[in-house]
């Protein structure tokens, strides 16, 4: 009888231990498990969160439409660290300012381009991991592409009017603004307003708009902001420039096209320098040569 009830005592107590030890390891296993799946799971939400950053970071792709300059900072005072050729694609990293793009080339390059439309063009936004477009920021992107073109336009005038009266002086140092010559004038205010710099002088600045290909032979033909070029002064009436070949005169002047027959320009200390003018109707209609956008 007693080895009987030892043997059943025996048995409870075997089977507690057996029921403890299972319990034990399974807690063991259930504890363990998330330790070991927890990085997985941070790990590729990290990875995820990591690659739609990096994609929308590369969203928006722009294509060089013109040479120009990649430089260290935002501004034309910055260190050239090469220069893109037309036809290069590049990615938009950010909008600096209304005249520069933060920008990384195909090259692994990270610099600052002009922002101006004539020398990049943003596409428009895509995933490249799927190469679906994005229609509103590719709508966004075109409104961008259009709008540097007439927002520096006013920011050239809108800086040469801050120079009315400045005055005129033939060969005027380029490093400062106490005066101006005519081709200074135009180099200065599109350096200054738009980041691009011109020639120094106005027939280097003539045969600029010509490789644009924006050259117009017509006053009717221009737009305000373009630049315009004359040739030297040969009289007051039409009757004085009958029969000149303006193919072939040599440009003498440039100024800058305000609209509605007016012209921003310097040309001599007795004008009082920096002014704007009407053009109809006088001198200066007979010595326009041809005029043209550089943005």
């Amino acid at each position: 009888m007693n080895n009987k009830v030892n043997k059943l005592i025996n048995m409870k107590t075997f089977s507690k231990s057996l029921l403890a030890l299972t319990t034990i390891t399974l807690s063991a296993q259930m504890l363990a498990a998330p330790v070991s799946a927890a990085p997985r799971s941070v790990d590729n939400g990290t990875s995820n969160s990591y690659n739609m950053n990096a994609a929308a970071t590369a969203a928006q792709i722009a294509t060089i439409q013109s040479s120009v300059n990649m430089r260290d900072a935002a501004s034309t005072s910055g260190q050239v660290i090469r220069k893109l050729a037309q036809g290069e694609a590049v990615s938009i990293l950010e909008k600096t300012n209304a005249n520069w793009y933060k920008v990384r080339d195909s090259q692994g390059n990270v610099g600052f381009v002009s922002a101006n439309s004539s020398y990049i063009k943003v596409n428009g936004a895509s995933n490249p991991s799927t190469g679906s477009s994005n229609s509103i920021n590719a709508n966004n992107s075109n409104k961008e592409d259009k709008q540097p073109i007439s927002s520096s336009v006013e920011d050239v005038i809108k800086t040469g009017m801050s120079y009315l009266g400045t005055p005129y002086e033939f060969g005027s140092n380029r490093s400062n603004t106490q005066t101006f010559d005519c081709s200074d004038f135009v180099r200065h205010i599109f350096k200054q307003s738009a980041g691009i710099t011109l020639p120094a002088d106005s027939r280097q600045q003539g045969t600029y708009v010509k490789d644009k290909g924006t050259a117009k032979n017509s006053i009717s033909q221009l737009k305000r902001g373009d630049l315009m070029f004359f040739m030297s002064y040969k009289g007051s009436k039409a009757s004085s420039y009958a029969g000149v070949n303006k193919n072939t005169e040599r440009i003498t002047h440039v100024g800058v096209y305000l609209g509605n027959g007016q012209v921003m320009h310097t040309y001599s200390v007795d004008s009082g320098g920096v002014r704007v003018d009407t053009i109809t109707g006088k001198a200066w209609e007979h010595r326009f040569l041809f005029g043209g956008s550089v943005l």
